[in-house]
């Protein structure tokens, strides 16, 4: 037996699913349209920054990767970085065609975790393709 599953609301918690990884691979990735908040051992991992740029002062680093429309805020009391978005709020690194992560090896830590941790831990935005 095959139930559909409606779509979620990434924006109203309550459409959230319980979370099942067989989801995912009839998922169009609405968990990569969540803004990514980053680490410096991430943005490493994402081969974006060095492991030597840690000694840089983390604000001058922050307004770098936003220059280069790597980040799209930076939180200086906190140092975390969010990832840029594109203008449907997808993330840089989600591949508009295949809806694919095109890091996903070094992705961050919050897209690892996702979905124990987030606005709604162990649910997700589940939207079919």
């Amino acid at each position: 037996m095959n139930r559909r599953i409606a779509a979620a609301n990434v924006d109203d918690l309550k459409t959230w699913v319980k979370y099942n990884r067989n989801l995912c691979q009839s998922c169009r990735g609405t968990c990569c349209s969540l803004p990514v908040e980053v680490r410096f051992s991430d943005l490493v991992r994402m081969g974006v920054v060095d492991e030597f740029e840690a000694d840089e002062p983390a604000k001058k680093l922050a307004k770098r990767l936003m220059k280069e429309g790597i980040v799209g805020h930076f939180n200086h009391k906190t140092e975390i970085y969010t990832l840029a978005r594109y203008a449907n709020d997808d993330c840089i690194y989600l591949d508009q065609r295949s809806r694919l992560c095109q890091i996903y090896l070094q992705r961050p830590e919050t897209c690892r975790n996702h979905p124990q941790i987030g606005p709604k831990p162990n649910h997700c935005a589940y939207q079919p393709k």
